[in-house]
């Protein structure tokens, strides 16, 4: 059995050993391989750009002059196959301290060997020229160990000596000496050559400060190029710290960002979480209850309108039942009031006038109770007579003018009726009507004569 193992890009898997004493070697770039366990060994070697800074101090120029030289070189181990084969059997196992000890030394030895054929003024002139050379000769040196130089720069070349400050101070010395020489020669001729040594003197004077102007001129205008390459160099190297400080910042708030936005997830997660459990809540404790009360009403709503309809149908039930009992009753009446009316037909057509007298009689009591109707409202009645007597007259006249009045509303002759039928005196003739009424009645009941 075995484990998978992986790298990033910026690192190389080497898988030594194998079944049946196998000493194939597999290498990996960015990727993963197959191990198997106990038989198999597994190590990694980095890939990464490894930066160098070379340092050669007092090494003697050409011209034997001692100079100091830093500069700065970036390295790494190549990803050819063949080449990272020999890469890592220089430097498996090994740190990167290791590794970069052992390419700085092969630089400064070749740093330090060039150095050694140039003259001061050919390195600090021309410093690419310088670096290209050194690189030039160390690549076969450090690819033959899988390293390959991705650039070298010189940082920085000076001397403790100040050579590099007096490059113009011995021209101007070998011009001093000239002009001694001459004063020399011009006193010594002075009494034959005073006038043309004076001439000669100051000419080569005049030529001496101008060739010593000059030569400050060229110092002060290599130390401003020399100056100006440096600050270059310099706004370079602080212009690369700000970038990669700039990016780092940016990774920085970008994975900030990142928490943010997983925060801001969470929280709404959380918020829409609170927002389900209220809207159960609301319904537990609003809906449900309002739906219940709502259903309470409408059942209470529906029991009252049964009840009413009920309470209707009851009602009119009974108003048909009452109406059909007053309907049987009206009936039951109606056939009596219909017998009893048949009953005094037959009897009024087989009495005749006697019949009539005696309905008519029956009538008197209800028309008169209608003619008094007036008087029953009235409190008192004062009859204006100039005698006593005369109250008795008026009330015989009245009654005996009642049968008139009855045969000119009926037709019925009252007067003879009475007379055949009657053999009482004329007091019984005047008697009350209620009198009259009992012999008319007594007449109905009694047979013809």
């Amino acid at each position: 059995m075995g484990n998978c193992y992986t790298v990033g890009p910026n690192e190389a898997l080497v898988v030594s050993g194998g079944c049946c004493g196998s000493d194939q070697k597999t290498y990996v770039v960015g990727g993963w391989a197959w191990a198997w366990w106990l038989i198999s060994d597994i190590q990694k070697i980095t890939l990464e750009i490894m930066t160098l800074q070379p340092k050669c101090e007092d090494v003697e120029t050409a011209e034997g002059v001692a100079i100091t030289v830093t500069g700065v070189a970036q390295v790494k181990i190549m990803t050819d196959k063949d080449l990272l084969a020999v890469a890592s059997e220089q430097f498996l196992g090994k740190t990167v301290m290791e590794i970069k000890s052992v390419v700085l030394q092969t630089l400064e030895g070749h740093l330090r060997s060039i150095l050694g054929t140039l003259t001061v003024e050919q390195i600090y002139q021309d410093r690419d020229q310088f670096a290209r050379l050194v690189r030039e000769v160390a690549a076969p040196d450090v690819g033959r160990m899988g390293i390959e130089i991705l650039s070298f720069t010189i940082k920085d070349v000076y001397d403790k000596v100040d050579y590099l400050s007096s490059l113009g101070k011995t021209q101007t010395a070998a011009v001093q000496r000239d002009a001694d020489i001459g004063v020399a020669e011009a006193e010594r001729d002075a009494g034959i050559r005073e006038a043309e040594c004076k001439k000669e003197m100051m000419d080569v004077k005049f030529l001496a400060d101008t060739k010593m102007a000059d030569s400050k001129r060229q110092l002060e205008m290599q130390k401003a190029s020399f100056n100006q390459e440096v600050n270059t160099k310099k706004a370079e190297a602080q212009l690369a710290y700000e970038l990669q400080a700039a990016k780092e910042q940016q990774k920085i708030r970008l994975e900030e960002i990142e928490i943010e936005v997983v925060q801001r997830k969470k929280q709404i997660i959380i918020e829409e979480k609170e927002i389900d459990r209220m809207d159960k809540e609301l319904i537990a404790t609003v809906k449900r209850p309002a739906e219940a009360e709502a259903y309470k009403m409408q059942q209470l709503a529906e029991g009252q309108k049964i009840k009413k309809v009920l309470t209707a149908q009851a009602e009119a039930e009974k108003i048909r039942q009452i109406g059909e009992a007053e309907a049987s009753s009206i009936k039951v009446v109606g056939k009596a009031e219909a017998e009893k009316m048949r009953l005094k037909a037959e009897a009024y057509q087989q009495y005749g006038d006697a019949a009539k007298t005696a309905l008519v009689l029956e009538a008197l009591p209800k028309i008169a109770g209608e003619v008094a109707a007036p008087l029953a409202r009235t409190n008192e009645i004062v009859i204006l007579s100039g005698e006593g007597s005369h109250v008795t007259g008026e009330v015989n006249r009245l009654l005996a003018e009642l049968p008139v009045t009855v045969n000119a509303l009926t037709g019925v002759d009252l007067s003879k009726g009475g007379v055949r039928e009657a053999s009482g005196t004329d007091a019984r003739a005047t008697s009350t009507g209620s009198s009259r009424c009992g012999g008319a009645a007594a007449l109905l009941r009694a047979p013809p004569g």
